[in-house]
């Protein structure tokens, strides 16, 4: 009984010590450093209507017909 006793408080200790030297939860992969946002990379994905040229073609198409636009 009294090996029991030494063994149970043995397995305590070893695991209060082993907590304590542990470096205090799981490794992390450190992630890169982000870059700033310069606008310098690719073009901002944007809609037809927010094209200059998309418009000027579509104003030249729409002059262009007979019929007015809307009919």
């Amino acid at each position: 009984m009294l090996f029991l006793i030494a063994f149970v408080g043995a397995a305590i200790i070893a695991l209060v010590l082993w907590k304590a030297m542990s470096t205090g939860g799981p490794r992390q992969v450190p992630q890169p450093p982000r870059r700033p946002n310069t606008g310098s990379g690719r073009p901002r994905v944007s809609g037809p209507d927010d094209d200059p040229d998309f418009l000027r073609q579509l104003d030249e198409k729409v002059k262009r017909r007979d019929d007015p636009p809307g009919a």
